[in-house]
């Protein structure tokens, strides 16, 4: 079976940084596959923030993330991460990776393209 752990989650100042990891086990390889990372705060919808589509590069989905978080994936270990920097409080929340396969055709998954989620590292960014 597939199993996604993720970890690195903890409580950061303002401007600090996390480095989050996606460990997968019993996830095949696949010419379409794609790996994503979603967040969600208190009473708030979740969210994509970036996937990354293996060989083919990253799509940083919240703007507000761009430059400052960077995923990235270690084929020899099955590990996805996320290196968050600069952080602010607006960024604290459950980080939540997913894996799934897109569709043929699209240059991308959808929320309903991933079918296998981890539970989750929480992260707390105080001002």
């Amino acid at each position: 079976s597939v199993q996604l752990a993720e970890s690195g989650g903890g409580s950061v100042q303002t401007g600090g940084s996390l480095l989050l990891s996606c460990a997968a086990s019993g996830l095949s390889a696949h010419s379409r596959r794609c790996l994503g990372w979603f967040r969600q705060a208190p009473g708030k919808e979740r969210k994509e923030i970036a996937s990354l589509y293996p060989g083919a590069g990253a799509i940083y989905d919240v703007e507000s993330v761009q430059g400052r978080f960077t995923v990235s994936q270690d084929n020899a270990s099955n590990t996805m991460s996320l290196q968050m920097n600069s952080l602010k409080p607006e960024d604290t929340a459950m980080y939540i990776c997913a894996a799934g396969v897109r569709p043929f055709g699209s240059g991308r998954c959808r929320d309903i393209d991933y079918n296998y989620w981890g539970q989750g590292t929480q992260v707390t960014v105080s001002s």
